[in-house]
């Protein structure tokens, strides 16, 4: 295997992932400020890092979109892409994660968190991402390293394997044995470690888990196997060849130790990834890219700046990419690039090309999109990746506060969504309202900050519309007439319809039996619109469904008949009926499945039963250790704000999808009191 396995590779981009709060924007300080791209590390609580520098994110102190930032290390270059840690802004790093070499997994020794580290560790696995875990804030660690890693182990499909363990000084950490090296380091806060003596218990220590580790390495390595039964001591340069084939392969997920915020562990976590870490040739191939001469790009994010037009961050996987160039994308759109820009947090400069392996901003590309892949040849690429959004679970209607601001609001919405594609937006047909999906309460709340402080528009937000309906339970036959006489020719319109219930799910039906021309034919038209008028507004004050409307008899009027007089008479023929019909109210029912931690299953049951939900079942959920897939139906109007209380229960890691099922009558007090509303608000 040799040298060459850990030999750099070029220009590396590498994510920087894991669960909310973890550290990952404190480590991307700590690695710039210790490769010199930075002065000293800028602090997130106080609004000075490079990552989390949009006004939102500084406002929240936590992670609304991802950061790009590129520095140099040992002469290599490597950008560090600083991934949200909300499962509500996740969408970022899902659609980041394909342009990556490798990913750092922070993490700290919380179970509460052990949820939100499988999700992330799942999709890296499921994408060949190979990762490192970077154990972080092992300053503040109150229980030994091995029970921290059995803790986390359940997390991860493969075995998390210890590459360092701490030197202990009472109950506080003072260093590091790295376990591939064979060397002890000292701690010293915002500078270098220091190498110190291994002695003693730390010794003892280090050989123990040194063996320990080499145990797991040899599990994929017959060689080392053997050498470990022989009791020889595998060559150095043999152990680090097998842990870089081994995480490139998806065997192993090593961890490193460290304390981002004094910068302790970063200079061994650079190393780890300079010689391990694979570079874009092996990132291409796992994509799928073979023989590309062109340049080829995959773009991981758009970005609209505020005076500074459209950006789109891509990642060069092929070739080389000249500015000016003009690129084919997968989706069949094309554009050319103006401008070549280095990324670093919200400070770029531009460059006159790049190369395989660099990640950089394209400018003025405003037909292409996040996902899309781009190439420099005549034709179109294929996709290399296709990014799905998840689920929406909360929504609200939005408004500009100031009307003239409609059509502002409009193209600031289109723009969220080219930015964020699993922030969506509907028109609600029946409310002509403007509905805006997002993956929870902050998304939300963040969607709205940057409309007014980037697009300039104030909304006003009220819950959405339920799709309340109502049919009736009794048939009538009901006339209808409408006569007019107002000088010249009148209006004239006479009939008699037949209303009566249908079977629930059935829908709307017209039909007519007149005979002896007592309609002419001419007319008929008009009497189903206006019966369909009439029911878009039932007497409850909601949309009347599952009816049948016979016409059976009439009369017209040889000069005042037209379309319009017999539109209105079966308008008023109908509404006339159905407040005898007894009409009943119906609310929309929705088929509901909540993925969560085992441990909240009784707690999300409680959550269902509270708000109407009918539980159908639950099961442990398919290929996920630890979690239970809960089905239930639930009334519409109960599933509103679900997400809030559910991830509230789940420590941020529940979430669920739903299915419209059914209508279903509500009567008595309830339905009293959503008709006294649906009055008010009228």
């Amino acid at each position: 295997m040799g040298q060459d396995v850990r030999s750099p590779r070029g220009p590396r981009c590498i994510a920087l992932v894991g669960p909310f709060q973890s550290g990952k924007t404190t480590l991307l300080e700590a690695i710039l400020a210790r490769t010199g791209a930075i002065k000293t590390a800028g602090s997130v609580d106080a609004g000075t890092s490079v990552g989390d520098a949009s006004p939102e994110a500084r406002q929240h102190k936590m992670g609304v979109g991802l950061t790009a930032a590129t520095t140099t290390f040992m002469g290599d270059s490597y950008t560090f892409i600083d991934c949200p840690g909300s499962i509500e802004f996740a969408h970022d790093m899902r659609a980041a994660l394909p342009a990556v070499d490798a990913a750092v997994v922070v993490c700290e020794a919380d179970e509460k968190k052990l949820p939100q580290l499988q999700i992330i560790l799942r999709e890296l696995e499921e994408l060949g991402i190979p990762r490192f875990l970077f154990l972080n804030k092992i300053d503040r660690a109150n229980k030994r390293v091995r029970e921290t890693l059995a803790t986390l182990q359940p997390a991860s499909r493969v075995p998390l394997v210890l590459r360092q363990i701490p030197i202990w000084n009472g109950d506080l950490i003072e260093g590091f044995v790295d376990l591939a090296l064979e060397r002890a380091f000292v701690y010293r806060e915002h500078k270098p470690s220091e190498v110190m003596a291994l002695e003693g218990g730390n010794l003892d220590r280090g050989k123990e888990a040194r063996f320990s580790m080499l145990e797991k390495l040899a599990d994929h390595d017959d060689a080392l196997m053997e050498q470990l039964l022989e009791d020889i001591q595998p060559p150095r340069d043999a152990v680090f060849d097998d842990l870089a084939r081994e995480l490139r392969e998806g065997l192993i997920c090593p961890v490193l130790l460290g304390a981002a915020s004094r910068e302790n562990g970063v200079l061994r976590l650079m190393k780890a990834l300079r010689h391990e870490a694979p570079g874009v040739n092996e990132t291409a191939a796992r994509l799928g890219i073979k023989d590309q001469k062109d340049a080829l790009a995959y773009v991981f994010k758009t970005v609209h700046l505020q005076h500074g037009g459209k950006l789109s961050l891509a990642r060069v996987l092929a070739g080389r990419l000249d500015d000016g160039a003009t690129l084919q994308a997968s989706s069949g759109e094309s554009g050319r690039v103006s401008g070549i820009l280095a990324v670093s947090g919200m400070h770029d400069s531009k460059r006159p090309q790049a190369e395989a392996g660099d990640a950089v901003a394209l400018g003025k590309l405003d037909a292409i999109k996040t996902g899309d892949t781009v190439s420099s040849g005549k034709t179109a690429p294929a996709s290399l990746v296709k990014i799905e959004p998840a689920a929406a679970v909360l929504s609200i209607s939005i408004a500009a506060t100031d009307r003239k601001d409609d059509v502002k609001l409009g193209q600031a919405l289109l723009r969220l969504n080219e930015e964020d594609p699993s922030l969506t937006m509907i028109q609600n047909p029946r409310t002509h309202d403007t509905v805006l999906w997002g993956q929870g309460e902050m998304h939300l709340r963040v969607a709205q900050e940057r409309l007014k402080d980037r697009y300039g528009v104030n909304v006003k937000s009220h819950p959405p519309a339920i799709g309340y309906q109502e049919t009736i339970r009794k048939a009538v036959t009901q006339r209808g007439r409408h006569k007019k006489q107002s000088g010249g020719h009148g209006q004239f319109g006479d009939v008699v319809l037949d209303i009566k219930p249908k079977p629930r799910g059935s829908g709307f039906e017209f039909h007519e039996k007149v005979v002896g021309g007592a309609v002419p034919r001419n007319y008929i038209g008009a009497v189903e619109e206006g019966v369909v008028d009439a029911l878009t507004r039932g007497p409850l004050g909601f949309p009347v469904i599952d009816v049948d409307v016979t016409l059976t008899d009439g009369s017209y009027h040889s000069v005042d008949s037209s379309d319009l007089a017999f539109r209105t008479a079966a308008r008023v023929g109908v509404s006339e009926a159905l407040p005898q019909c007894q009409p009943v109210l119906l609310e929309p029912i929705h088929m509901v499945e909540i993925v969560c931690p085992t441990e909240a299953t009784a707690k999300v049951n409680a959550i269902l039963s509270a708000r109407r939900g009918q539980i159908l079942g639950f099961d442990t959920r398919e290929g996920w250790s630890g979690w239970d897939c809960v089905r239930a139906t639930m009334p519409e109007s109960e599933i509103g704000d679900l997400i809030v209380e559910l991830r509230s229960a789940t420590a941020g890691a529940g979430t669920f999808t739903r299915q419209f099922d059914r209508m279903a009558e509500v009567t008595g007090r309830a339905a009293d009191q959503i008709i006294a509303a649906h009055r008010d608000a009228a």
